[in-house]
């Protein structure tokens, strides 16, 4: 195998993740750019530490997310960054969003376990959207009448959300305890525009803590 030097193993490294389309992970990594270069895990794996560590300060980090690391903006710079387009950026529902939570801390779960705890129908239109959007999936069926799909998010959720693991999401209890809407939306939508202006929490608590809305379902809107 080719030898590289450590100094040409992050550049590449670094313009790799940096013009890839989605996000690559070591295995990746190793099995296109790195392909027949004596690379060890270990030596990516402390470049990629290197890197991390070179653009934490920058506008501009490297994070690693479910499927992998990708470059992306600081947070805090989105308002000024969003100047650049044109368009807005999507607008979720309400229900959208209390739908997408629901699934990511019960899952796996299905539809009529949705509707028993939000006390109204899960809408047809929104179980799509989620779906082509990659951010949910059928992850099996529970063995009751009628077998009903169970639905988990999936790695796409993660990414989007710029999340490793589930386990970065905060706990269920901090999630419907937060004192204002903007606090539980910056959660499941910090990547886009804030969905309404009213001051109803996006989520609430029931007696037995589990997370409830109104008795009648609003329509989706999605910009």
């Amino acid at each position: 195998m080719a030898k590289i030097s450590k100094i040409q193993l992050k550049q590449l490294v670094e313009a790799a993740i940096f013009v890839a389309d989605s996000p690559l992970n070591t295995e990746q990594l190793q099995t296109s750019v790195l392909d027949g270069l004596n690379v060890s895990k270990n030596a990516l794996n402390e470049v990629l530490k290197e890197l991390t560590l070179d653009y934490q300060a920058r506008g501009i980090q490297l994070i690693e997310v479910a499927s992998g690391f990708r470059f992306q903006s600081v947070d805090s710079l989105s308002p000024w960054l969003s100047k650049l387009w044109q368009e807005q950026a999507p607008r979720y529902s309400r229900a959208m969003l209390e739908i997408l939570s629901l699934i990511a801390y019960r899952q796996p779960i299905t539809r009529g376990e949705i509707e028993d705890v939000r006390g109204v129908s899960v809408s047809s239109h929104i179980i799509k959207s989620l779906s082509e959007r990659g951010w949910i999936k059928v992850v099996g069926h529970k063995e009751v009448p009628g077998r009903p799909s169970l639905y988990a998010t999936s790695k796409g959720f993660l990414d989007y959300f710029s999340l490793k693991s589930l386990s970065e999401l905060p706990s269920a209890e901090t999630f419907v305890n937060m004192q204002s809407q903007s606090q539980a939306q910056h959660l499941f939508s910090s990547a886009s525009a804030n969905n309404s202006t009213d001051d109803t929490p996006l989520v609430q608590s029931d007696e037995s803590g589990a997370v409830a809305t109104s008795q009648t379902d609003e329509p989706e809107q999605l910009h």
